[in-house]
């Protein structure tokens, strides 16, 4: 399975930033371990702190046979366009936040993109994104 893993604002300081929130860990070495982890399945990666890159990134990969996974980080809870291009593609994608967002502030308790993908998974730290791919890989609407 083709699975791409989408990360939005910030998280490229992912080891540096608030690691008692996000951990130690920094995404391009876990990246290699959810590689190792899931050796059958061809994994890409794309982060970018801007908006239009991700919608650019979703409208490109979206209408091939492949399942997204995405932690659109503070865009989750102002992007309607994520929310649109999101509802506009063929792709399942599953929404992942590293941290359990509904026990942090209240305005990260609403999220945009929740209602147009398949399923969303929160607070597992980096194991959510292994997650993520085990559902879109079991999941009938991938």
């Amino acid at each position: 399975m083709h699975i791409h893993i989408m990360n939005g604002p910030n998280l490229n300081l992912l080891g540096r930033r608030e690691p008692g929130i996000y951990g130690s860990k920094d995404f391009e070495s876990y990246f290699e371990e959810l590689k190792a982890q899931f050796p059958d399945d061809e994994l890409y990666y794309f982060q970018s702190n801007h908006e239009g890159a991700l919608l650019d990134y979703l409208h490109d990969i979206g209408f091939s046979p492949c399942g997204i996974i995405i932690n659109a980080g503070a865009y989750t809870h102002t992007s309607i366009a994520l929310a649109d291009a999101i509802s506009g593609i063929k792709a399942p994608v599953v929404e992942v936040h590293i941290s359990n967002v509904y026990e942090r502030e209240v305005f990260r308790h609403h999220s945009y993109i929740k209602p147009v993908c398949v399923h969303t998974i929160v607070g597992k730290g980096l194991d959510g994104y292994a997650e993520a791919i085990e559902y879109l890989k079991t999941s009938p609407e991938a």
